[in-house]
């Protein structure tokens, strides 16, 4: 199949990856290249895959700091570049597009186009909603709909129709448990914002007799110094923004990866990431987290709270790290890119042919 997979366009497609949508975007371009699909990447300069890449915005992009002469012009920009994109594909006879963009465009103006919509986020992007809930629209019979747990395919159901579960994948191999866990070893790892909670993780930790170390980007540089940076010291520790293969050595050192987001997660990947590694996973009951650690992968906490997080803690990390990798077997990376590649070629069927005039 000739497929055009369209990126957001905040980061790079390149590691390391700002956010599981990233890496998602990566895995599925690399891996249906390998299987002999012609793969177009439409995303920000700077992304490296095994796809051919169609660059929309340059590497200094950032949204909401592009200044112009009437102010902020990123959203314009992003216009601009999808419009662009789309052009493309309207004139490139691709079978199938595989939308992994984040923005309302594609739902209008690809009417017509084969077309799978991976929904990464909850249904709260203001500006997709704006135009699914318009009265003159109605839902292309040539696109479905798909997200990456139940959790957040049921909350898309009561605005799209029909939309599919495809739970999201690792590539199992790239995880793996080396043997070398720290007993007094906690991790953690996402972007360091306000809704991801590592206020709390910090603060649960030290109700144990635990260290931490937590990486990734300081995204919310406020947040940072106001909240993470008076909490460190004392067996806390920022570690940066690691590569695949420096997080996969840290996860894999934790006794418990510990998971505070306070906000309805899609899916998850660094649970699954941790547990492929052996490590198990003491979490918030949100969003899609109960589908994944479930028993003998790692422990919920009751309640949103410090104390019950480190309840949750000292629960996980007596679970024998064998039984936690054969639960992360369940996300092989193939599994979900099997199911996707089904999903192309059927949704590549719908289109009706073009009548060649004589």
């Amino acid at each position: 199949m000739k497929i055009a997979l369209l990126a957001h366009l905040h980061h790079p497609i390149a590691e390391p990856f700002g956010g599981g949508t990233e890496m998602h975007t990566a895995l599925v371009a690399d891996e249906l290249t390998r299987r002999g699909h012609d793969v177009t990447l439409f995303a920000k300069a700077g992304s490296r895959t095994a796809a051919q890449l169609v660059p929309l915005v340059g590497e200094d992009f950032e949204f909401g700091r592009m200044p112009g002469p009437d102010g902020d012009r990123s959203e314009e920009i992003l216009v601009s570049a999808v419009s662009s994109a789309i052009a493309t594909i309207r004139a490139g006879r691709y079978d199938v597009v595989l939308n992994n963009s984040l923005g309302p465009q594609p739902y209008r103006s690809l009417a017509g186009q084969p077309m799978i919509t991976i929904l990464h986020t909850p249904p709260t992007l203001e500006k997709v909603l704006a135009v699914i809930e318009q009265p003159d629209w109605e839902p292309d019979p040539w696109h479905a709909y798909v997200s990456v747990s139940e959790f957040n395919s049921a909350a898309w159901r009561a605005v799209l129709p029909d939309v599919t579960c495809v739970p999201n994948g690792i590539q199992l191999d790239r995880w793996v448990d080396e043997g070398k866990a720290e007993p007094d070893l906690a991790v953690w790892a996402a972007r360091i914002t306000p809704e991801k909670g590592l206020h709390l993780a910090i603060d649960a930790i030290r109700r144990t007799d635990l260290r931490l170390e937590f990486s990734g980007p300081i995204a919310d540089r406020a947040y940072f110094d106001t909240e993470i940076a008076p909490r460190l010291g004392a067996g806390v520790r920022h570690v940066g923004h690691l590569g695949h293969e420096e997080l996969a050595r840290q996860l894999a050192r934790g006794a418990v990866f510990v998971s505070s987001s306070v906000w309805a997660e899609p899916f998850g990947l660094t649970l699954v990431e941790a547990m492929s590694c052996g490590t198990p996973v003491a979490a918030f009951a949100n969003g899609a987290a109960a589908e994944i650690v479930t028993h003998g992968a790692g422990s919920l906490a009751e309640a949103e709270t410090a104390a019950a997080l480190a309840a949750a803690i000292e629960a996980a990390r007596r679970i024998d790290r064998g039984g936690v990798r054969s639960r992360a077997e369940d996300f092989d990376a193939m599994i979900m890119v099997d199911r996707y590649e089904e999903l192309l070629q059927d949704v590549a069927r719908r289109r009706v042919p073009v009548p060649v005039l004589s």
